[in-house]
This record gives C-alpha cells, sequence and structure tokens, in this order.
C-alpha cells in the first residue's frame, strides 16, 4: 500500500510540473513584444439561465441556473469568463460576488504570468472554484486573443481529435421523456439521468424510441453495491456505455468493489473535483469527470487530464448548464477525451454567445483566437 501511495505521489508531482512548464514555454516568447504598462481589470456581473426543460436529477429539480460573467479588459482587448453554480456546489450570485470582489488584478500589468495570476486568485479564499473558474477562464481567454490562437493549438492538441458529446435527458414522465428524445435526434450518444425508482422505466421509454448508445449518470443514487451491479448488468443489455457516479462519493469501498465487478466502466463526477481526487479516484474508479466549475477552470483541468492519462484513467469532461462561453472553454480539452459532456448551452433559452459548435452531435472547436466566442 505504502509503494502505490508513493507511486500515486510521484506521479501527481511528475504530471504537474510538466503541464506547468509546458504551457509557460510555449506562451513565454510572446511576451516579450507585447509588455506595456496597462493594468489587468476585471468586472463581473450575474445573469441567469433560463432552462428549456425542467432539469431533474437523483435528488433535485430545478427550471433556473445562476452564472457570474465576468471580463478581464487589458488596453484594447476584452477577456471572457463565466462561473456556472448550480446548487451542488454551495456557490450563488452571492457567493461569487463577495469572492470576485476581493481579486484585485490591477497589480498585474502581464496577462502572459498565467501561473502567478490564477495561484494569486486560488490563495484568496478556499473553495469558491466556479468563480475561480470564471477568472481563469477570462484570462485563458485574453491571452489567447494577445497571441491570435484558440487553446488547442496553444496546446499542441488536434481539433479533428474530438469526440462525439451527449445530450441530457433529465428524469420525467414518459411522454415528455420522449419528446427530449425526439428533439436530440442528432446527437449519436445520449446521457441520461438515473438514480429513482423510475430507473428501468426511463430506459425503456427512451429504447421505445431510440437505439443510440446511452451513458447514464446516477448522481449517487443507487444505495446498494449489489443492487447497483444488478442494475449496471441489466443496462448493459440495453445498450448502455458507462455509469456516472453510481452511488455516494463517500462509500469508497463499495464503489472500488463495484467498478472490479461491473460489466461497463465507472466515472467518477461527484467523487472527482479537483486535481487531488484525480489521484484518489485510481483504482475507485474506471474514469473521471473533468468540470472546469468543480476544478477551477482551465490550467487545472488540463492539469487533470495529464495525471488521468498517467494513471490509466479514462477521461470525460463534462460541464453544468452553462454559456456558450465556459461551453467554448471546456471544447478546447476535448481532444484529449474519450468522452464529452458539453450540451450545457444547448439545455438554455437564453445564450449571450456565440462558440463552440456541435456539428452532427460531434464538438467542434471554434477556431476563433482565446477560448473562440462573441458575444450575440
Amino acid at each position: 500500500m505504502d509503494s502505490r501511495r508513493n507511486f500515486l505521489k510521484k506521479a501527481s508531482l511528475l504530471a504537474g510540473a510538466a503541464v506547468v512548464s509546458g504551457n509557460a514555454g510555449s506562451i513565454s516568447k510572446f511576451a516579450v513584444n507585447r509588455m506595456n504598462t496597462e493594468k489587468l481589470k476585471l468586472s463581473f456581473r450575474p445573469y441567469t439561465l433560463e432552462l428549456k426543460h425542467v432539469f431533474t436529477l437523483a435528488n433535485s429539480s430545478r427550471t433556473t441556473t445562476p452564472v457570474m460573467l465576468t471580463e478581464i479588459q487589458y488596453g484594447d482587448l476584452v477577456g471572457y469568463g463565466e462561473a456556472s453554480m448550480p446548487p451542488y456546489l454551495g456557490e450563488s450570485h452571492e457567493t461569487a460576488s463577495t469572492f470576485l470582489a476581493k481579486v484585485d488584478l490591477s497589480q498585474f500589468n502581464d496577462p502572459f504570468k498565467l501561473e502567478e495570476i490564477i495561484d494569486y486568485i486560488d490563495t484568496i479564499d478556499a473553495g469558491n472554484y466556479a468563480a475561480k473558474a470564471s477568472v481563469d477562464i477570462a484570462l485563458h481567454d485574453l491571452v489567447g486573443k494577445l497571441i491570435g490562437q484558440p487553446w488547442y493549438k496553444i496546446w499542441g492538441y488536434d481539433s479533428e481529435k474530438t469526440p462525439f458529446t451527449s445530450f441530457t435527458i433529465g428524469i420525467d414522465t414518459p411522454d415528455v421523456v420522449k419528446t427530449k428524445v425526439k428533439e436530440a435526434a442528432e446527437y449519436k450518444i445520449l446521457k441520461v439521468k438515473l438514480g429513482r425508482d423510475t430507473d428501468k422505466e426511463m430506459i425503456e421509454t427512451i429504447r421505445s424510441v431510440t437505439d443510440v448508445p446511452i451513458c447514464v449518470d446516477v448522481n449517487q443514487g443507487w444505495k446498494d453495491k449489489h443492487f447497483a451491479l444488478d442494475m449496471i448488468h441489466w443496462l448493459k443489455e440495453k445498450g448502455i456505455v458507462f455509469i456516472e457516479q453510481p452511488m455516494d462519493k463517500t462509500k469508497l469501498d463499495d464503489n472500488a468493489w463495484l467498478t472490479q465487478n461491473s460489466p461497463l466502466p465507472t466515472i467518477g463526477d461527484e467523487a472527482v473535483q479537483g486535481l487531488k481526487d484525480v489521484i484518489k479516484a485510481h483504482g475507485i474508479y474506471s474514469g473521471i469527470n473533468i468540470k472546469l466549475m468543480k476544478c477551477g477552470g482551465m490550467r487545472n483541468a488540463n492539469k487533470m487530464i495529464a495525471l488521468a492519462d498517467s494513471l490509466g484513467l479514462k477521461v470525460m469532461v463534462g460541464c453544468m448548464t452553462e454559456t456558450s462561453c465556459a461551453i467554448s472553454a471546456a471544447a478546447h480539452l476535448t481532444p484529449k477525451a474519450l468522452w464529452a459532456d458539453l450540451d450545457g448551452a444547448l439545455l438554455i433559452s437564453n445564450d449571450l454567445y456565440n462558440g463552440t459548435k456541435i456539428v452532427d452531435g460531434k464538438v467542434s472547436i471554434s477556431r476563433l483566437p482565446g477560448i473562440g466566442i462573441e458575444k450575440i
């Protein structure tokens, strides 16, 4: 056990160092000719996303999601960011406003010092990961615009290697579920929320109208590992691809047992927030779901991917309900992912940006500089 812990600790340090040094090397050569006396200026405002349908999970339902929209100005350029704050994150308009009011970017006149600036953001207060992500995304957008390149190119990723994205079907009545499935006809894989006593009815209803592959997200809804394993065997017969967060994230032994015995991959979501949780997920799940709002933004998400690869964990890039701002930011990471769940902007009726699109069910990253968005 001690040797395993030492191996995982070393893997974490090496992966993190490699990503940090790689980013610094790729960006610093551009900084020499771009530095001036301008200061970074952060602004932010609250916004509420309106969902097209009631969004029901194993333990909750909602029709709106609070977000915070950020901008970082540097000379005549502006970088855009976003914090999406579904209830389970524990963040809100109030907490985000309180945190962001403490952020003083006027002390920086070189946006290319990404590591230094984001480290400063991390030290202001613990938690507040969505609020931190909003600054991280805006900063990456700004730096990409200064360089004149989208982030997938800065990272050296191949935009042609993006996966199909799933389209989420929340828990609902059979008639509404059928309507949602028909609306998602262009998508090559569906993500279905489970975790209540209607699980089999949900799957049977969907299978009555389509035979596309399905992944399921239980949101910790299953309480017993033997029940969970029986369900997974049944789901495998129905064409399910993987099982996301089947049981309570604190039940480490039960989740590990389930993964070892499951005929389908298991993916940690609520159990995997940031970089340190990637190591904890090794041996517990088959893979991890990385979301910018959980981990604090693009820099940390990129480090998580590198560490997951080194540990042999499958990678999924996911989202909350978000505008095309945060969705486009996450899209730059998808060439390194086996799966994507970037339908957050498709579930809302009041998007504010144009950016990454879903074309024939596949993530199509915007070629515009930075995170690749324009205001509508």
